[in-house]
């Protein structure tokens, strides 16, 4: 069975990066190009069919020392009689990194922060434009996962409120990848997101050129994990109202049910592995988790 929602759990104590659906990834599986070369804990995604590894998928034992220094910090919160936060608004630094191609115009960036703003409509969260910078850098575009540490370093802005969103050329298979908000503290530098420059909304990239790679990966800098984390057994997803999945979703399967307990996969959530054009929703109990987790680590 999963584990309650944090809501559950702040109210008891009262009284947040791979998409690969062609193969289940293992909870505590770590490779070499999964391990934290830079000591973060991030999630994914990748398109279908792909034959990657999800950079630094966390483990069960990762997920399980998030999870407690998460608890903990709500639990101040609500001993010390603060709610968490209601609304968020979320300030957006685009960063383009470009060379011989990717450099996306204003209307494409516009377009982007449209669809974030529908897709998070009903989970209290609003994105708005802080500015767009543009670097020509060839190396840090064909390869920014390789040069990640030297790409955000230089280039990000602002504090934990602020999402650094870096476009480049991810390559043939991996769509994007995000950090946790746990890690702000320790690494601030390397928060924020990075995806495929044509995923962005009418992108090259069919069935995942909606915008949605980042809702997705924006859903993990919030706080939320794969609806897939932990399959069917243990804590899950850390969100009651998701059904267990066992792996990821592939395309569009409508009643897909890899689990026992009830449910059906929830292959239109957007922190599952669907086509952008089948990702239509958050729950409720994903949207308390990214108000919750804001006020843990970033408010």
């Amino acid at each position: 069975m999963k584990r309650a929602g944090i809501a559950t759990a702040v109210g008891m104590l009262a009284m947040f990066t791979a998409y690969a659906p062609a193969a289940t990834p293992a909870a505590s599986a770590q490779t070499d190009r999964c391990a934290p070369e830079h000591g973060r804990p991030a999630q994914a995604r990748v398109r279908a069919g792909a034959h990657v590894t999800e950079p630094n998928q966390p483990g069960d034992a990762k997920v399980a020392a998030m999870e407690k220094d998460f608890h903990d910090r709500i639990g101040r919160l609500a001993t010390a009689g603060r709610t968490t936060t209601a609304a968020i608004t979320v300030r957006v630094h685009f960063q383009v990194v470009y060379g011989s191609a990717g450099n996306i115009p204003d209307a494409t960036l516009n377009r982007q922060v449209d669809v974030l703003n529908t897709a998070y409509a009903s989970s209290g969260v609003s994105f708005t434009l802080a500015e767009i910078k543009r670097t020509n850098n060839a190396a840090w575009f064909s390869d920014p996962e390789g040069n990640e540490s030297q790409m955000k370093n230089a280039l990000r802005v602002g504090g934990a409120q602020d999402l650094n969103f870096y476009t480049a050329d991810l390559g043939a298979s991996l769509l994007g990848w995000a950090t946790f908000p746990s890690q702000y503290r320790s690494q601030p530098k390397l928060d924020g997101v990075v995806v495929h420059y044509q995923s962005l909304p009418g992108g090259s990239l069919g069935n995942y050129n909606e915008g949605d790679t980042g809702t997705h990966e924006i859903g993990h800098w919030l706080g939320l994990y794969h609806t897939f984390q932990g399959g069917c057994s243990g804590q899950g997803d850390s969100v009651a109202d998701t059904p267990a999945e066992q792996s990821p979703a592939q395309g569009c399967p409508t009643g897909r049910n890899t689990c026992s307990s009830p449910g059906a996969d929830p292959i239109h959530n957007y922190m599952d592995y669907s086509y952008d054009s089948c990702m239509t929703e958050f729950t409720t109990g994903q949207a308390q988790r990214m108000r919750d987790q804001w006020a843990a680590y970033r408010a």
